[in-house]
């Protein structure tokens, strides 16, 4: 075991990189932009051209804090399920909270296809994705908790949510079947994900939604440690069950619903970063794994971005395919590296 002391070295490592990190991300893009104009830019100050404030202020900041918030959220969400269910194979989205997000998307933009009238007009607005995209996921949401109030083991409500993302996944299909080659390529797109189409109102309300679901991490840490060791010795030491299962459902539901809603499904990062995080902390402890979650997420998803913009060309990659590409063999290389996970 490491000592707390190492951890505090290992804290500000991380947040060093993120803040180099972030800085870089900024620097990259298809227009190039001297790193000093950037940075004088970012202080306040005027820069030789006025493009170049438009550019960074407006299009690449957002980006940038949006692959922070989604990349800690994503990491966030990934851990609370892998230790809820005592399972390292979950991730953010076993609960079908995406998969409902996806229905409301579908609906709109292939139902806008089928429909037409109030819903097409809809579903070229900048807030009508979200706004369907959210609506899906607290459907699925109720669902979820309402069957996790009448199941005793935790394992259920796993199953429960993988057959909830099933069934929105076969309304998805029959939706598509029914739909024209331009609403499916839409809806194809928007299912790659995206972190650079957010304005600066879309980043206030995505991070008022991001640190509701934060700040109430504080009531889950000690159950989080508890459920480690099962929910008998969770009772032993007075740990409301049901309460704090559904605390940690809700702070999921919550914060993979409005990643859904904001930049589409993201693969990869829910799953592996937890792991990672414990092969660098070494500890099973939520007071620590939490925070550095978090930041290694944002790192992660911050590396994997610079990755899709495909530096100094105007064509960007997918995220969604970058994650995963990027991603999958790091988790295997460190698996076969590391024989122990902690859980």
């Amino acid at each position: 075991m490491i000592h707390q002391k190492s951890y505090t070295k290992q804290f500000v490592a991380l947040s060093f990189v993120l803040i180099f990190l972030l800085l870089v991300n900024i620097s990259f893009g298809s227009v190039s932009i001297p790193f000093s104009e950037i940075i004088e830019i970012l202080l306040g100050g005027d820069s030789s051209k006025s493009s170049w404030d438009l550019i960074v202020i407006h299009f690449r900041l957002p980006k940038a804090i949006t692959a922070i918030l989604v990349g800690s959220g994503l990491a966030i969400s990934g851990l609370l399920m892998q230790t809820l269910f005592r399972n390292p194979l979950a991730g953010p989205f076993v609960l079908g909270i995406s998969s409902g997000a996806s229905l409301g998307v579908a609906l709109l933009i292939l139902g806008s296809g089928i429909f037409g009238g109030v819903l097409a007009t809809i579903a070229f607005s900048s807030w009508g994705l979200a706004i369907a995209s959210s609506l899906g996921a607290a459907l699925v949401l109720m669902a979820v908790l309402i069957t996790a109030n009448k199941v005793r083991n935790t394992m259920s409500i796993l199953i429960i949510g993988l057959m909830f993302g099933t069934v929105t996944s076969a309304i998805i299909s029959i939706l598509t079947f029914f739909s024209d080659a331009e609403k499916i390529q839409q809806f194809i797109f928007w299912s790659f994900g995206s972190l650079g189409n957010l304005s600066w109102n879309e980043v206030l309300v995505f991070f008022l939604i991001y640190l509701v679901g934060v700040l109430s991490l504080l009531q889950v840490i000690k159950p989080l440690n508890t459920f480690l060791l099962g929910e008998n010795y969770s009772k032993s030491l007075g740990i409301n069950i049901k309460r704090s299962r559904n605390i940690i459902l809700l702070i999921t539901s919550l914060l993979t619903g409005v990643i859904t809603a904001f930049a589409g499904p993201i693969a990869f990062i829910g799953l592996a970063v937890p792991h990672i995080t414990k092969l660098l902390f070494k500890t099973s402890n939520h007071k620590t794994l939490l925070p550095a979650v978090a930041i290694l997420g944002a790192i992660i998803l911050l590396v994997c971005d610079l990755i899709a913009q495909l530096p100094t060309s105007e064509f960007t990659l997918p995220i969604n395919a970058v994650t995963s590409l990027f991603g999958a063999p790091v988790v295997i290389w460190l698996l076969i590296r590391k024989k122990r996970i902690y859980v």
